[in-house]
């Protein structure tokens, strides 16, 4: 491969006319300019300029080494001037999220774009498994899951503990275990994992979700809670996803007596050197969830 130095110092040589005053535009020794020449016609195998004492002229080969030459000096310019911007509001964030805390942060995040309409976020909503796999494929930025992840690939950083609560019809002001038998259960992808993790620490009588008569699925995160609304069961969720239903004067909340959380983690590639663009998104999303 072309030295980028001796072409640099050939293409300067043409323009500027002089062995001299190209070395004091180079900061070089005029020797050393000539060495540069020298080692091109090397490489080559050709002469590039005819030397007539102090001044020279270019051979045929000399001037289409210049004109390709100069045009790719000019394209490894350009090449690094796009490597080295990284501008902390500019340019494209890939992210991924499970559904509920999904709800919660991408409105926040359009509005971050808003604010720097340079930045263009990419959201999806994806579960743990998936966002794991896109992050360690370096399909996605930055990923949040309610994990550890597995992968030595990546790191993961706690940013919060979300709630469960337990969300029946809006007529329903208190929950036994009976009342949550007549009603039946409103599963989603992670309802079993939700409903054995708040239920069992919270009712004596809990073995297993089979327990409960399953009263339908949805696996889109602003549907679950419309079969809930309209008095057909219960579910479990995060309090992020309650909290962004858009009906919620025919839901309840309960909040029982032993508390239980989600843990809630960032995670990056470790082996991803992260642009300014997408640290700061990752401080935003952490400054909003803790």
């Amino acid at each position: 491969m072309i030295n980028p130095g001796w072409l640099k110092t050939f293409c300067t040589l043409v323009e500027v006319g002089h062995f001299t005053k190209t070395s004091e535009v180079l900061f070089m020794t005029q020797s050393g300019v000539s060495q540069h020449i020298k080692k091109l016609e090397a490489y080559f195998g050709v002469d590039l300029i005819f030397r007539e004492g102090k001044s020279f002229s270019l051979t045929e080969a000399g001037q289409t080494l210049y004109e390709k030459g100069g045009e790719l000096l000019r394209q490894g310019d350009e090449l690094e001037n796009i490597l080295k911007q990284d501008e902390k509001y500019l340019g494209l964030v890939r992210l991924a999220s499970p559904g509920s805390v999904g709800l919660k942060l991408y409105p926040h995040l359009l509005d971050t774009q808003q604010e720097h309409q340079g930045l263009v976020i990419d959201y999806r909503f994806a579960p743990n498994k998936q966002i794991e796999k896109d992050l360690a494929d370096r399909k996605i930025d930055i990923g949040l899951i309610s994990k550890v992840c597995d992968d030595p690939l990546l790191l993961s950083e706690k940013v919060t503990d979300e709630p469960l609560v337990l969300v029946t019809p809006a007529h329903i002001r208190k929950v036994d275990w009976s009342v949550l038998m007549d009603l039946g259960f409103i599963s989603h992808p992670d309802g079993n994992h939700h409903g054995r993790m708040l239920l069992a620490e919270n009712f004596s009588e809990f073995q297993h979700m089979q327990q409960f008569q399953k009263q339908g699925f949805s696996n889109q995160i602003s549907f679950i809670l419309e079969p809930v609304s309209r008095g057909l069961g219960f579910t479990v969720l995060p309090l992020h996803a309650v909290n962004a239903f858009n009906k919620p004067d025919l839901i309840a909340i309960h909040y029982l007596s032993k508390p239980v959380f989600e843990p809630l983690y960032c995670c990056v590639n470790r082996n991803a050197l992260l642009a300014n663009r997408v640290k700061y998104i990752k401080s935003v999303v952490q400054e909003h969830l803790s």
